[in-house]
């Protein structure tokens, strides 16, 4: 029989387990939309600022060192066609959607309209096919859902090198998901920024990801002003003049910085709460 020693040991050894299992679900949770918190790296010379992507929530892994003998969660289920996309076990859907239709060929040609109703004034999206066939079928899927109505847009960026609002999580946390993740499709055609980022220019559609690769879901950002990311956001579609204007007001409104974030990164003051989105053609 085992001593009380014995015992507490092994509870303490199952505590650890449990931490360091709860430690890298957390890490993977973290969906971003051009970064999970955006750094301004000021170039010296040109004055001009770029923005790197860093991980910088307090949920981090307690002991990093000890990370590499807990072994990944087990791959989830993939669909047979050629989008694949994958089940998210250890990240389940914040609301339920199921897995979007895998049909081959994926259609890549044409455009498919959505129609944002939200608190702030309409905004309609263009998808774009060609651009990014998995992804349009993946978006078009969650908005016959329902997914993304009554959801809020949970992220603004006003700084110098990154303009975006951010939405698509149901939570309203930018850490929900909707039980799957989508292959990136990077995007070819985006002008040469500065240190190796691209320029995704005002009216873009992208989707949001975290720093690992195929890790988009839900979640995406609509760009109000020219913005330099990285070339690894998958492109999708525009968003209409008129959604822009919706853009510019919210960010005229400003931003809550969240504590110990950066300046300018944040939920927008005025809440954007998408009420229904509504797939035309």
């Amino acid at each position: 029989m085992p001593s009380n020693e014995q015992r507490r040991q092994a509870a303490k050894r199952k505590l650890e387990r449990q931490l360091e299992r709860r430690a890298v679900r957390a890490k993977r949770r973290r969906v971003i939309g051009a970064a999970v918190t955006a750094v301004a790296v000021l170039l010296v010379g040109g004055g001009i600022y770029w923005l790197a992507t860093s991980e910088s929530t307090p949920d981090a892994a307690a002991n990093p060192s000890d990370t590499s003998t807990t072994p990944p969660p087990p791959p989830g289920k993939q669909t047979e066609g050629p989008c694949k996309y994958t089940e998210t076990p250890a990240e389940p859907a914040a609301k339920e959607a199921g897995l979007p239709p895998d049909v081959s060929p994926t259609p890549d040609k044409g455009t498919a309209q959505v129609d944002l109703k939200t608190s702030q004034g309409a905004i309609a999206l263009t998808l774009d096919r060609a651009k990014a066939p998995c992804t349009v079928q993946s978006v078009t899927h969650l908005v016959a859902k329902k997914y993304f109505d009554n959801t809020v847009c949970h992220r603004m960026t006003t700084g110098e090198g990154l303009k975006v609002l951010q939405c698509g999580d149901p939570q309203g946390t930018g850490r929900g998901g909707p039980g799957y993740t989508i292959k990136d499709e990077k995007p070819k055609d985006l002008k040469q920024g500065q240190q190796g980022a691209s320029i995704y220019p005002r009216g873009t559609l992208a989707m949001a990801k975290t720093q690992a690769p195929d890790s988009g879901g839900s979640q995406f950002f609509m760009v109000y002003a020219d913005s330099q990311l990285p070339p690894e956001y998958t492109v999708f579609g525009s968003v209409s003049e008129e959604g822009l204007k919706v853009l510019d007001k919210v960010a005229a409104g400003g931003v809550e910085a969240p504590q110990g974030g950066q300046p300018g990164d944040g939920k927008p003051k005025l809440e954007v709460k998408i009420e229904t989105a509504t797939l035309k053609g």
